[in-house]
């Protein structure tokens, strides 16, 4: 991922330098169709790891295309931290991330919980919490656990269930949001 351009620059420096420039150019949520009102011709997924200290701040799709190396930094990111497991995420839930942030107009990245998880790492979490759900769509790289410091689950549920396209869960006593590219639902307080 490092492949060198004659001047110098790296790919990521360059897709940076792309980036940065797309960002601004972007069109508003308001003009875009469907559920993914907020994402407009490029989307952008920024997160953090207070488990990994790792952070991403990516744009993985422009124009109508996904950007396959873009999107398998995001799975590598989204991984079960406690296995080093990686699956592939489904892409709805990252686009129902995305298009959630940008309705809440914000540059803070989310603090990733919970991305994948492996059959074991939910068993040993099903085991400690009643929560956990045992078919949890976590298992299939359907779903992520997210926090905000500048937006309290409130905002968060609420922008993530303007995108009508999966299950929010909201868990206000542990302070994150449950997004997730299964049938529309809502659940918690």
């Amino acid at each position: 991922m490092t492949d060198s351009i004659s001047t110098g620059l790296t790919r990521r420096a360059l897709l940076g330098a792309f980036a940065a420039t797309a960002v601004t150019a972007a069109p508003t949520f308001s003009n875009a169709a469907g559920f993914l009102r907020g994402s407009g011709d490029i989307r952008r997924i920024r997160m953090y790891s207070g488990r990994t200290g790792e952070r991403i701040d990516m744009i993985y799709w422009v124009e109508g295309k996904y950007i396959k190396d873009a999107v398998n930094e995001v799975n590598y990111f989204m991984r079960d931290w406690r296995t080093d497991g990686v699956k592939t995420m489904d892409l709805r839930t990252i686009d129902i991330m995305a298009a959630a942030h940008n309705m809440m107009d914000i540059n803070e990245p989310y603090m990733l919980l919970s991305g994948y998880r492996s059959p074991q790492t939910n068993a040993m979490l099903r085991s400690r919490s009643r929560g956990v759900a045992k078919n949890s769509l976590h298992m299939k790289g359907q779903a992520a656990d997210l926090r905000l410091n500048s937006r309290s689950t409130g905002q968060m549920a609420k922008a993530a269930a303007a995108c009508r396209a999966g299950g929010v869960g909201r868990y206000s006593g542990s302070n994150f949001v449950h997004m997730d590219c299964g049938p529309v639902r809502t659940w918690g307080g």
